[in-house]
């Protein structure tokens, strides 16, 4: 996480639960294990500039912010697959599809459920949202606590993919990953202008090199704030959380 992050201010320095996967199980059974942090994001072209990887290194990223700041939380490797079939067209891009991620957020959070109260899930990729909706409609159904928070979409609507915002996060988080020589506008419409289209021919018809808004004045900078502005709200929620018997609507 890099250092000097303002929604880290007054972290806990060391966290009594670690991540899920370094951890041991006996500090699981201990542990208070009312919520769960799942970070979910894709493997998908993110224009020439940024790694594939993007939507899951935000997504964990905030996770692990949050995560620092409440030692009772824990935290689940993130998932780095999802609903990506509108960048097929784009090497490199891996899916599973929305009805295979619907089975996997189901099965996950019914499982968890049997060790843990709430299942906060972080998500990273627009496209995971028919999924996530999915497969919380039908594990609230089953009396399962199950939100999702969306960190995807918070941008604006002319700016949705691999554009100003996200450039920024990334030479925020991972400064070492982007090719900033190569960054180059794409699509400069507003999504709902472009949505029939990429539905019917993917990212490239509307975009060749696979950018929806333009990244080339983004800066680190900016980055943090959106970071800072972004893990705000995700520690507010899982506040409420903390707070509640049941689950909230998606936010």
């Amino acid at each position: 996480m890099p250092p000097g992050s303002d929604a880290l201010a007054g972290a806990v320095p060391e966290n009594s639960l670690p991540p899920l996967a370094l951890a041991r199980w006996p500090q699981i059974r201990s542990a208070t294990r009312d919520l769960l942090l799942w970070p979910i994001g894709s493997t998908e072209q993110h224009g020439p500039h940024l790694p594939l990887g993007t939507d899951t290194v935000i997504a964990d990223e905030l996770a692990r912010a949050t995560h620092r700041r409440f030692p009772g939380v824990g935290l689940a490797p993130a998932l780095p697959l999802g609903a990506s079939g509108e960048h097929a067209d784009f090497p490199g891009t891996l899916s599973i599809g929305t009805q295979a991620l619907t089975s996997v957020v189901v099965e996950f959070v019914r499982h968890a459920s049997l060790r843990w109260s709430h299942v906060l899930i972080v998500n990273g990729h627009g496209g995971n949202a028919s999924a996530l909706r999915s497969a919380e409609d039908l594990l609230r159904s089953e009396g399962r606590s199950l939100t999702v928070w969306h960190a995807a979409g918070a941008g604006h609507r002319a700016d949705a993919h691999a554009g100003y915002r996200e450039t920024s996060l990334m030479l925020f988080l991972r400064p070492e990953t982007i090719r900033m020589d190569l960054a180059a506008a794409g699509a400069l419409e507003p999504l709902s202008e472009l949505i029939e289209q990429m539905r019917a021919g993917g990212v490239t018809a509307v975009s060749p090199n696979g950018v929806l808004g333009d990244p080339t004045g983004a800066t680190a900078q900016r980055g943090q704030e959106f970071f800072d502005e972004m893990a705000d709200r995700l520690i507010g929620l899982v506040r409420t959380l903390r707070r509640m018997d049941g689950p909230t609507p998606d936010r």
